[in-house]
């Protein structure tokens, strides 16, 4: 079997080797690849890797040799599942790989901008600590404890973050599609959207992004929080409506933002929140650690595996 990678980068930079795969077949590892050369790299593929390099139905019917597509991530919108469905080709993700890094990286964001830590550093190595005090700060410290959590999403990441919420001493409240177990903390609450954004003081995304709800965080929405509220999100850029987001922070209305996505990845120069106030952007990295990206090598080569004893896991399309 041809074993085609299509963007491996960064899933293994370096650290994260690939011997367990390329033990299952023919491996061929490309660092990225361009939307024009995806054909022809994965025309002699039978089984085809990739993490956002996208395949539309065009690329698909254009494989006639493709048999598995395996997703190097949890989600799987860069495939047209469908368009594999029809050609019969099982499509797999990685389901809850980074649960762990990705809850870390929500409430290193959360610090941040409650904390603001590194404004603080910068301000001590310019030279700003030589008054008569012995403390300054530059803006009002917030204290998490007794504050309330809002998350959209209650997956195993939302509830890993509410479970750090609550180690915090905060309340945790939700909005979720599927209202599954509720949390059992003190004062957990299902509410519906608006009222969710009132409430909290921190506001979490963990939602995954359909056609529905593409920029659901707008103006109507962020207008509801409260003026020392944070919002939180590193779920998918396309939640959030960033010209209502950059307008609320530049007139000071929320205390601040931190987002490990947006629209378009890698940021545009004209994204307006780059120049926003008080909001903290990270390049897509909560996934990242060493230790979720191996976790992420050995059970996509487990899906790859199963694939071949005819018993394929984690499918998303129905083709079992």
């Amino acid at each position: 079997m041809n074993i085609v990678v299509l963007d491996g980068k960064t899933l293994n930079p370096g650290d994260n080797p690939w011997d367990e795969l390329a033990n299952l077949g023919n491996l061929m590892v490309h660092d990225r690849t361009a939307p024009s050369e995806v054909v022809d790299r994965a025309r002699e593929a039978d089984i085809l890797l990739t993490n956002k390099t996208r395949l539309p139905a065009e690329v698909i019917e254009a494989l006639p040799r493709l048999k598995f597509v395996s997703v190097l991530a949890t989600g799987y919108d860069v495939v047209d599942v469908a368009a594999c469905a029809r050609r019969g080709i099982p499509v797999s993700n990685v389901p809850g790989y980074g649960t762990a890094s990705v809850a870390q990286h929500v409430f290193a964001l959360i610090l941040e901008l409650a904390n603001e830590a590194g404004v603080h550093d910068a301000a001590v190595k310019a030279g700003e600590w030589r008054g008569p005090d012995w403390c300054f700060w530059k803006r009002p410290v917030l204290e998490l404890a007794g504050r309330t959590m809002g998350i959209v999403g209650l997956g195993s990441i939302g509830r890993a973050v509410a479970h750090l919420a609550h180690a915090f001493g905060m309340r945790v409240v939700a909005n979720s599609r599927s209202r599954r177990d509720p949390l059992p903390y003190p004062g957990f609450a299902w509410l519906d959207l608006p009222e969710l954004f009132a409430v909290s003081d921190v506001i979490s995304l963990h939602c995954p992004q359909t056609k529905d709800n593409a920029g659901f965080v707008n103006k109507m929405l962020l207008e509801r929080m409260k003026p020392e509220a944070m919002l939180v999100n590193t779920a998918r850029g396309g939640l959030v409506n960033e010209a209502d987001l950059a307008d609320v922070l530049n007139a000071g209305a929320i205390r601040g933002a931190g987002l490990d996505v947006v629209s378009v990845e890698p940021i545009r120069p004209d994204n307006p929140l780059l120049m926003a106030r008080n909001c903290i952007i990270t390049p897509h990295m909560a996934w990242a650690s060493r230790e979720a990206r191996r976790r992420l090598m050995v059970v996509t080569t487990d899906n790859v595996r199963a694939f071949l004893a005819g018993k394929p896991l984690n499918v998303v399309n129905g083709l079992t």
